[in-house]
């Protein structure tokens, strides 16, 4: 993310996905009925009841979505929604032909939802946490989340029986603090008792300064939460100092109980599988910005999170807000994806290799709304690039990871990003726990036929025992940036080859793209501070910006040092030569 730490020409993307390209005839085969694309159209409104019907909405979807892909919603104030609905409509994609109806208002998606909706779970705007703790309720007991204002506007016509109302409830009086209160009650009553899924939970901003600003980004995702029966929470990582948001609490109750819902995670997963962290922690409480001095920046907030969960099995998908649909995107069909490499005929050469990682795709909403916007750059496909889209996204927009891999040119790979099949920390995953690990990767590897690791994110340079993992699922190249933010002396590590598999720094230098005059010359010095007469192998890391940018920086470099005899490549030709120059120095 820009916040965040922020290949030769004949490498053809190809895709190969089971059913993505059936044809509607051929679907109807399966299906004579042809059952209709339900679509709601969100209010265009920035207001606290736009918040409530974005709540209501999504909790409604997230049910109806459970027994197929039926509703979609769009909205006037994102255009993304409409954007891969026209997409994946298109002739030939799994949307294509499929009959549409309009849901013209809450009354007629409840009627549509039927007897899949057993009743309401009224949250306590008085403690914003409840909304997510509602949440949980409406997706573990089949309910739809209301405020009280639409409980007393809706109840008696739908005549839904209320599940739990939680108002007055939590008060502070178990932790100091309500907002605790309301996360250790849902721990009790839900995920201790096994009633949550655990291949998923979901940290999504309260309604803490959201609804009355009518911000739904993490409100219209809730529809995935809800298909999941996921645990969602909003926690500060941060021990040392109170959130913004709960400033009275005791020092160190947030990172309490967040501990609390990892180790009871653990304690349901057994080992047997990882658990993806969906979203992102809120900067506005728990990092500085205007009006809460925190002594936490937000990339060491990123990074404390991350270093939490990472022990527990867990994973994250940072950016998740805006990503709408995600219940329906995520029952596409798909199959294997495929990527077609070009054969190792470029010899090495006493030359600078240069690589660039078209890096931070490895959440949601990147994936979902930025990356579009560079993929549609007219100048991509003129030299080779490399794209970090983590594979575990398949498990949410299968359907657009598919697009990007058969839209793909030439000279456009994709492998993963932070740091494989999701982001954690390698080195902080527990040595028991490292062959779920590396089963974890494996499949999604697999999936999106990835064999490289080119964004690794960790706290020191890989152990032993993680560069062994590793050698599992991308023995083709592993490169990590490394950040001691607790000084405890870790290091990037040395350029070598460990059991084939090459081992290098991804350079951050470039990562917010200062342009392409600047871009040149950070590239430049470190390209002259490389051994002379030998080859060189630079790998950088750019955030969100097409291949343009990357061109023009090429171009500014040619004009910096027109002596400099350098050569932009793919991921596989630059790791296969760092390999035969480390395996014969």
């Amino acid at each position: 993310m820009n916040v965040r730490i922020a290949i030769a020409a004949a490498v053809t993307m190809v895709v190969s996905a089971f059913g993505l390209h059936a044809t509607a005839q051929e679907r109807a085969g399966d299906d004579p009925t042809m059952k209709p694309l339900y679509l709601y159209t969100l209010s265009a409104e920035a207001t606290q009841d736009a918040y409530d019907e974005a709540l209501a909405v999504a909790c409604l979807q997230g049910l109806v979505n459970r027994e197929a892909p039926a509703v979609y919603l769009t909205s006037p104030r994102n255009k993304r929604p409409a954007y891969w609905l026209d997409v994946l409509s298109e002739e030939d994609r799994w949307l294509a032909g499929r009959p549409r109806e309009t849901i013209a208002d809450l009354d007629a998606l409840v009627q549509l939802a039927g007897d899949r909706l057993k009743g309401a779970v009224i949250w306590d705007p008085a403690v914003p946490a409840t909304v997510n703790v509602a949440t949980t309720i409406a997706g573990i007991r089949d309910g739809v989340a209301l405020s009280p204002e639409f409980a007393d506007r809706y109840l008696e016509a739908w005549g839904l029986p209320v599940i739990d109302d939680l108002r007055g409830r939590f008060t502070g009086a178990e932790t100091g603090s309500a907002k605790n209160d309301a996360y250790r009650w849902a721990i009790r009553e839900y995920l201790a008792k096994g009633l949550c899924g655990s291949r998923f939970i979901f940290l999504y901003e309260d309604a803490w300064e959201q609804r009355e600003n009518g911000g739904v980004g993490y409100v219209v995702t809730r529809d995935w939460a809800v298909y999941n029966r996921g645990f969602v929470y909003d926690l500060s990582p941060w021990g040392d100092e109170t959130p913004k948001d709960d400033p009275d609490q005791p020092l160190g109750t947030d990172l309490a109980t967040y501990t609390l819902i990892l180790e009871e995670l653990l304690k349901q997963t057994a080992g047997e599988h990882m658990t993806e962290v969906a979203g992102f922690f809120n900067f506005r409480k728990y990092s500085n910005m205007p009006g809460y001095p925190s002594s936490h920046e937000p990339v060491p907030t990123e990074w404390e999170t991350v270093y939490l969960i990472s022990p527990y099995n867990c994973y994250q998908n940072t950016v998740a807000g805006d990503c709408f649909n995600q219940s329906l995107h995520s029952q596409a069909p798909i199959g294997p994806l495929k990527q077609r490499r070009v054969a190792p005929t470029k010899p090495l050469e006493n030359k600078t290799y240069l690589c660039f990682l078209m890096a931070d795709y490895d959440s949601a909403t990147p994936l979902y709304d930025f990356l579009p916007n560079h993929w549609a750059d007219p100048k991509r496909g003129e030299i080779p690039l490399v794209w970090g889209i983590n594979p575990n996204l398949t498990d949410t927009y299968p359907d657009v990871i598919a697009y990007f891999y058969e839209t793909a040119s030439e000279n456009d790979v994709i492998q993963s990003d932070a740091s494989a099949a999701g982001y954690m920390n390698p080195n902080r995953v527990r040595p028991e726990y490292l062959p779920l690990f590396v089963r974890h990767n494996q499949h999604y590897y697999d999936l999106a036929d990835q064999t490289i690791a080119p964004m690794v994110l960790d706290w020191d340079e890989p152990t032993d025992a993680v560069k062994d993992a590793f050698t599992q699922f991308a023995p083709d190249g592993f490169a990590t940036i490394v950040m001691d933010l607790h000084n405890t002396g870790g290091k990037h590590p040395e350029p070598h080859v460990w059991k084939g598999m090459p081992v290098t720094v991804l350079h951050n230098d470039i990562c917010n793209y200062p342009g392409p005059e600047a871009s040149a010359a950070a590239i430049h010095r470190i390209a002259s501070a490389a051994e002379p007469g030998q080859p060189a192998f630079h790998f950088f890391r750019v955030v969100w910006v097409g291949p343009s940018a990357i061109i023009d920086t090429v171009d500014a470099l040619r004009e910096l040092d027109p002596e400099l005899d350098f050569q932009v490549v793919d991921p596989y030709t630059f790791f296969r030569l760092f390999r035969e120059h480390h395996e014969t120095r």
